[in-house]
């Protein structure tokens, strides 16, 4: 399956590009919201699940009406790295991990949620989802669809066997990331490298449209290069700069300004 193989469905706010697998259709959702949010249903048998959730109470209720108008039978969430937008098919069953429910309602995912509440204000729906099922071991299966399940520091990512999918929280070959210094680029490295070994279809991610191992390729060049970067700079600005002169149509200026903190603190 190419990444550019999809229907598109234009919603009142958002748009739906539909990748069908025969079995099993994945419907990626561009929200078009505020923090470039996506969000993928997967469908089976006329029985879906969703891989996070919109956050903006006006792509909830497109959605929600998306799924009535295709009499999909929904069957919860999949929470991982989003917590927010809990409005979204109220008294679904809502599937996570312990450390993915712990970072959303106590840690990092917690504080971006009342960050982006304060940003955005009432079109934000900063309720956070209540965990129903927790997810345990390494593989879980919801409308007879096996995902494998890969713990991260925060959440965690998920494999599709059946479709040869990827779903994860970031990666955008010509989007900054936010990356906490050398040792956690060569996690990341390790990380997509392993998509190439299983030579993985296509990935999924929180901010970004769907991508292939082309793409992958391209993060990984990114990555060594912070590394080359951050040798040759003293402090953050100079990183920064730096980073930007080599990367200048690079979007996500808000994450590379992250990432120099990380690189240089204090610096």
């Amino acid at each position: 399956m190419e990444k550019t193989q999809f229907k598109s469905v234009q919603l009142s706010k958002g748009v739906m590009e539909i990748y069908d697998f025969g079995s099993i259709k994945l419907h990626a959702f561009k929200t078009n919201d505020l923090i470039t949010d996506e969000c993928f249903l997967i469908e089976k048998d006329k029985h879906c699940f969703m891989i996070e959730s919109p956050c903006f109470y006006d792509n909830i209720k497109e959605l929600e009406k998306y799924i009535s108008d295709n009499d999909l039978k929904y069957e919860g969430a999949v929470i991982a790295y989003h917590g927010a937008g809990a409005s979204f098919m109220k008294g679904s069953k809502v599937y996570s991990t312990k450390n993915a429910d712990d970072y959303n309602h106590k840690g990092g995912g917690a504080g971006l949620i009342s960050n982006f509440a304060g940003a955005f204000g009432e079109a934000f729906d900063n309720s956070i989802y209540t965990t129903t099922d927790f997810i345990e071991g390494d593989s879980f299966t919801l409308c007879g669809i096996q995902m494998k399940i890969s713990q991260t520091q925060e959440a965690f990512d998920i494999f599709i066997p059946e479709i040869n999918v990827v779903y994860t929280h970031m990666l955008g070959h010509d989007v900054h990331s936010i990356v906490a210094g050398s040792g956690h680029a060569d996690a990341i490295i390790s990380v997509l490298e392993s998509y190439i070994q299983k030579n993985v279809g296509l990935i999924l991610t929180s901010h970004y449209v769907v991508e292939n191992l082309e793409d992958v390729k391209m993060k990984i060049e990114y990555l060594k290069g912070l590394k080359n970067i951050a040798v040759k700079n003293a402090d953050a600005a100079g990183f920064k700069a730096a980073v930007q002169a080599a990367y200048p149509k690079y979007s996500g200026l808000n994450y590379l300004e992250m990432s120099a903190g990380m690189f240089f603190p204090g610096k």
